[in-house]
């Protein structure tokens, strides 16, 4: 399964000459470099801050043990395409050390990242954001992607003692597979979608097994000059669903429709949950992949862990039989990851429109046509 996750992005490599050149040792910089200074008036000229309109626009929180959490993330799903999550089962004591884990990761001095940076035609490694390539300016953060095992890079960054940091990572990945598998029902379920035969990949024991994942490390260091720099681009994730981790401090920005950027705070213990843009086909357009980004910190560094989900490589994601007829024709063409991952490669935020085979009847514009007018770079 990981090696056939890995040919999607294959296809599209970010050339490690980058990373050579800017070899992301920002503990030594004091001013912002020009190629990291971003030209924020015109990044989200259509989009201007929400947070000045209130804690009623603030992101849901859900409660996974409250008998309303499936009416409730389908109004967040719909209204939001991202939530919050607490009481999601995931011990305390494993956030705290995959945390750590990827604190000591990025810790190391640059040198010895560089001996696992991702290779020109890899997908696990150290290195820049995928999306990287999309625009001129360079990014405040560092990365470390892993699909499949993270014994072979692990070993190259700690010789003597990788065994215990790869056990942090298996066992996160193994608990993120189970809780994403619940949280599939939760979504299917408030669209209609209950029985366990409506989806077929889910596999008979309608837990998901055959599933694809990946984890991404991201690392966001304080900044000198924080409203000038980006940490990352805002993009909509190729997923089904995306779970973050996010340390104490405050970063990421989510889009809401009508009313701007909106920052969704760290949560003791819970994890940020967003829609992806395979859910986004698979509802027809009724749940919108969500916008978002990071932003850095002046004296504040931040870390988030993403745990990436979605369907094995051999399935199409189609708009759900159930979801649509005569007044609801699918939206979107059938696509595996795979092929969404290429496809995403080559059009970034415009991915969506390029698989569409349909216009809504009722003339709306997918939310998702109008995030292909933001302007960053």
């Amino acid at each position: 399964m990981p090696s056939r996750l890995s040919d999607g992005f294959r296809a599209h490599p970010v050339q490690p000459q980058q990373l050579l050149k800017h070899p992301h040792d920002f503990t030594s910089l004091q001013e912002l470099p020009e190629s990291y200074a971003w030209n924020q008036p015109d990044d989200d000229v259509d989009y201007p801050s929400g947070d000045s309109f209130g804690a009623s626009e603030s992101v849901p929180i859900i409660d996974l043990n409250d008998p309303n959490a499936l009416r409730d993330m389908g109004h967040a799903c719909k209204t939001w395409g991202v939530f919050q999550v607490i009481n999601h089962g995931i011990p305390t004591r494993l956030l705290d050390r995959v945390e750590s884990t990827s604190r000591a990761l990025f810790s190391l001095p640059v040198h010895q990242k560089l001996k696992a940076a991702r290779s020109p035609d890899g997908v696990s490694g150290y290195g820049f954001a995928r999306i990287s390539s999309f625009f001129s300016k360079l990014m405040w953060s560092e990365g470390f992607t892993i699909v499949g095992s993270p014994d072979e890079h692990f070993r190259q960054l700690w010789p003597q003692d990788y065994s215990n940091y790869c056990d942090v990572i298996r066992e996160y990945k193994e608990e993120m597979k189970k809780l994403a598998g619940r949280l599939m029902w939760l979504m299917l379920g408030s669209l209609g979608i209950i029985a366990k035969q409506d989806i077929k990949w889910a596999g008979p024991k309608a837990d998901f097994k055959e599933a694809s994942g990946a984890l991404q490390l991201n690392y966001y260091p304080a900044c000198p000059d924080p409203d000038r720099a980006m940490g990352l681009a805002a993009h909509t994730d190729s997923t089904l669903l995306t779970i973050l981790y996010q340390n104490s401090t405050s970063g990421l920005q989510v889009l809401k429709e009508g009313v701007g950027w909106v920052t969704v705070p760290p949560v003791p213990g819970g994890l940020v949950i967003n829609v992806g843009d395979l859910m986004h086909i698979l509802s027809n357009g009724s749940y919108p992949s969500v916008l978002h980004r990071a932003m850095v910190n002046r004296t504040h560094h931040r870390l988030s862990i993403a745990y990436l989900y979605g369907p094995p490589s051999s399935v199409k994601i189609s708009p759900h039989p159930k979801l649509v007829g005569p007044t609801h024709p699918p939206l979107y063409r059938p696509v595996t990851w795979n092929e969404y991952l290429d496809t995403k490669a080559k059009h970034f935020n415009k991915a969506l429109s390029s698989v569409r085979v349909c216009v809504p009847l009722n003339g709306l514009v997918d939310v998702n046509e109008h995030n292909n007018s933001v302007k960053v770079g």
